[in-house]
């Protein structure tokens, strides 16, 4: 039986001529030319100044975190609904993430709840943009303009997408980003930095690079890590970003065929292909099961498994992390549409690398179950 995987990257342009132009001249390490070339590429890319690589995209978290000077004491307002390494990157500093539920239509955070979660504590705002379309950023700006907060984009899921023509990334004071293989482009794990400010931008390629002083290399005053990206990893990423409008125009391809496939199944619920300031990217093709389907995500899953069909989870809802609960960083407390989001949702193939056959059938497979 054919299986058909999650996500299977495409590497189909100059990866391989750029990785050995790595090997043929010994740059292999973070100080080779590709490195400067991606950040230089991918920040302009994103209408933004600065751009730094580092190792992967939990690292870009973490170093824009530390780049904002985000403290203990401190707390940063985040979706629930959203990948562990957010919360991560700021409770690595001490800080407290705060947790807001989702918008039932987009699945991104909810920004009408926003306000009634800022303290006297709050420095930050991390919106994520989760799966096809992005968050509500005039309101996320607004919020933070009215509120004295600084902004930590994610944009991780949403390489080459636009919010009301202007690019995702370009966003607050900071904006973070992903290469993993799911991702729009890869450098098979590696992440970016992107920022206007050219202090932040210091700060930024100073704790990637275990805060070496310039002036004098082995002498520390403050602690950092080493994140950086490779020479090798970044020629993948140059090869990468040169098809990614080609690739954008696949995931929407994609979502269309899907769209297509699957009119009239009402045991499910879609993202919208658009909303008033996006149209759907389609980073993953993600489905809801109504509760009139009779099944959750888990049986689902395991179902299509069976036929051959690969699938992932949506998010577990940060404010029900078990280590969150354990050790206190949250209460207990409800947040709806996450708990339903991650109980009842899933996605199908969605990479690169799949065909308009395999689009079909994912779909067919996944009617057979629900009828």
């Amino acid at each position: 039986m054919k299986f058909i995987p999650v996500n299977e990257p495409l590497l189909q342009g100059n990866e391989k001529k750029y990785l050995m132009e790595c090997i043929d001249t010994g740059w292999i390490s973070s100080e080779g030319p590709f490195v400067a070339q991606l950040e230089k590429s991918f920040a302009e890319r994103c209408g933004r100044k600065h751009g730094i690589a580092v190792c992967n995209g939990t690292a870009a978290l973490e170093t824009a975190v530390w780049a904002l000077g985000i403290k203990q004491g401190d707390e940063v307002i985040m979706p629930s609904f959203t990948i562990f390494t957010c919360a991560l990157a700021v409770l690595r500093y001490g800080a407290k993430p705060v947790f807001v539920d989702c918008d039932p239509e987009t699945w991104n955070i909810d920004t009408k709840l926003i306000r009634e979660k800022i303290t006297s504590k709050t420095k930050a705002i991390m919106p994520v943009h989760i799966y096809g379309l992005p968050s509500d950023m005039n309101e996320v700006m607004k919020i933070a303009e009215e509120n004295g907060l600084m902004i930590i984009e994610d944009a991780a899921e949403q390489i080459g997408q636009e919010y009301s023509g202007r690019p995702c990334g370009s966003f607050g004071e900071v904006s973070t980003f992903s290469f993993y293989p799911n991702k729009h482009i890869t450098t098979g794990e590696g992440g970016m930095v992107v920022t206007d400010d050219d202090a932040i931008a210091e700060k930024c390629r100073s704790v990637r690079n275990l805060c070496f002083k310039p002036e004098k290399r082995f002498v520390h005053d403050e602690l950092g890590y080493n994140f950086r990206m490779t020479n090798l990893q970044a020629a993948v990423g140059v090869a990468q970003l040169e098809k990614l409008d080609e690739f954008v125009i696949k995931k929407r391809h994609i979502g269309r065929l899907y769209n297509e496939y699957l009119k009239g199944l009402d045991k499910i619920t879609l993202q919208p292909v658009s909303c008033s300031y996006a149209e759907n990217i389609y980073w993953v093709f993600g489905i809801v099961l109504k509760k009139e389907s009779g099944i959750n995500a888990a049986t689902a899953m395991k179902k299509l498994a069976d036929r051959g069909i690969g699938t992932r989870p949506f998010f577990y809802p940060m404010h029900k992390q078990p280590v969150f609960l354990k050790d206190g960083t949250v209460m207990e407390e409800s947040l709806p549409v996450s708990e339903m989001l991650s109980e009842m949702g899933f996605y199908l193939p969605s990479g690169l690398a799949l065909s308009d056959e395999d689009i079909e059938l994912s779909a067919r497979k996944l009617r057979e179950i629900l009828l």
